[in-house]
């Protein structure tokens, strides 16, 4: 079976509808792509690495954190000074800026070997998901790896999106 990758953020999702949405994909890899793998808001203390690495484990899915591939500080603030010109609240973002992706290229995925990721899956990785906190796929890096990756290598890519 070909390898398949999905793409799911925390914002919006209930807790249930989080891990029914990961079980329906058929996910059975699980990578955390944060740099700070928490959450504020209380109701996505579920998705605070230790109690979401728990869940996951109890669902025999396997839990990765790929620290590489989050964003750092000075490629955030390309996004936060976009959204500050644009008056655009973060979780109101429904597409990365411009000078986000040129930085987010040139830092991050010009030094990310995709055959790395591959190579570091177990033989019967068939759903690997790509995991942050945006809601909308395309106002989060993961849908820049999810289509680095797709491209690389002739990939499905899935949006997971809360029911709303």
């Amino acid at each position: 079976m070909k390898l398949k990758i999905v793409t799911i953020g925390v914002y919006g999702f209930t807790e249930e509808g989080f891990f029914a949405a990961l079980t329906e994909a058929g996910v059975d890899t699980f990578c955390d792509i944060r740099r700070r793998r928490g959450v504020r808001d209380s109701q996505y203390a579920f998705a605070n690495s230790q109690r979401l690495q728990a869940r996951l484990a109890e669902m025999g899915i396997r839990y990765l954190h790929l620290q590489d591939l989050a964003p750092s500080q000075a490629v955030r603030a390309r996004q936060e000074a976009a959204d500050k010109a644009s008056k655009t609240a973060k979780r109101q973002r429904t597409a990365l800026s411009d000078t986000f992706i040129a930085a987010y290229e040139a830092e991050i995925l010009s030094q990310f070997q995709s055959q790395s990721l591959l190579d570091a899956l177990p033989d019967a990785a068939q759903t690997i998901a790509l995991f942050c906190v945006e809601r909308e796929p395309t106002a989060c890096h993961r849908s820049l790896v999810a289509n680095k990756l797709a491209e690389a290598y002739q990939l499905e890519v899935a949006h997971l999106l809360p029911d709303v």
